[in-house]
């Protein structure tokens, strides 16, 4: 058993219901129905008694009661002693870029919630640069950018990676792909409907780099365009036939009639998503959030 399993446990029997927990928790009733399931799972009892008035705990699940909140409180304290932390702040304010896989955070803060239940989460959507900007103001805690900083005053941690993925319309795409995909080279000739370099100078860099080496041009971006991309512009550009945009696998947006997604033979393209923060932090929620995204990319 686990710490989170019986904090989730303890809020299913504090709130009385399955419902209410998970809006404590900020978890989705599903997955706080599978812990409890677990739980039973692992101790061979029923804990709950479930009806359409709620949930209440069985003879077995009021011993796990009292033994959970003793447990936890016990945990707790010696994290307190022993890392020396200050008290949480019960807020943490992050920054993330367009095109964050969808499960990513809403994942880290899910393990997250089940040791800070009253956390307040502050979401900003921002630029790779700018998220910085306001990581070194103080104005966020964690930035979650594509360009990781050289900067010793910032920490960093691999997020997420992703082998990117190329949308054309359908018509181009019969010309050019392959059973298993698209190569680079193929899409020479086309424009590349890419984003703007003023947002993430190195990601830029790097992606216009290797679209070069593999003989795709890349025009410069003049001063006055160097400005947000959207997707409704991006796929717009790709329905004539002329262009070409990189998408993620896991890109959430429904592709319109006439457009198709292909992988990239050989993943070429690699994008990186890296979890920022300030060096001398020692906010307790933030390390929570840190040490659950470095997990997933185990």
């Amino acid at each position: 058993m686990e710490i989170r399993e019986m904090r989730a446990f303890v809020a299913v029997v504090e709130e009385g219901s399955l419902s209410a927990a998970a809006r404590r928790l900020h978890v989705s009733q599903s997955a706080l129905s599978q812990t409890v399931q677990t739980l039973e799972r692992q101790l061979g009892v029923q804990l709950l008694l479930r009806s359409h008035t709620g949930a209440r705990p069985t003879d077995a699940g009021k011993v796990l009661l009292q033994e959970a909140r003793e447990l936890i409180g016990h945990h707790d304290r010696i994290v307190a002693a022993v890392s020396g932390l200050p008290a949480a702040t019960g807020s943490l304010r992050i920054g993330v870029p367009l095109e964050l896989p969808a499960d990513l955070l809403p994942t880290a803060l899910t393990e997250l919630s089940t040791v800070h239940q009253d956390l307040r989460v502050e979401v900003r959507h921002s630029s790779s640069v700018v998220q910085l900007a306001a990581l070194q103001a103080g104005e966020l805690d964690v930035a979650l950018v594509r360009d990781r900083p050289t900067d010793p005053r910032f920490d960093a941690v691999l997020a997420v990676e992703e082998s990117m993925g190329v949308i054309l319309a359908t018509a181009r795409s019969e010309e050019i792909a392959e059973a298993t995909g698209v190569r680079l080279h193929r899409l020479a000739g086309l424009a590349w409907i890419g984003f703007a370099r003023s947002d993430t100078p190195a990601w830029y860099d790097q992606v216009a780099a290797t679209l070069r080496s593999h003989g795709v041009a890349v025009a410069d971006q003049p001063a006055d365009e160097d400005r947000p991309v959207t997707p409704e512009v991006k796929l717009a550009a790709v329905g004539t036939g002329r262009a070409f945009a990189f998408a993620s696998p896991g890109w959430a947006r429904p592709l319109p009639e006439g457009m198709v997604w292909h992988p990239l033979i050989g993943d070429p393209i690699v994008r990186r998503t890296w979890a920022v923060w300030s060096a001398t932090s020692r906010q307790r929620e933030l390390a929570a959030l840190i040490a659950a995204l470095d997990v997933a990319m185990r």
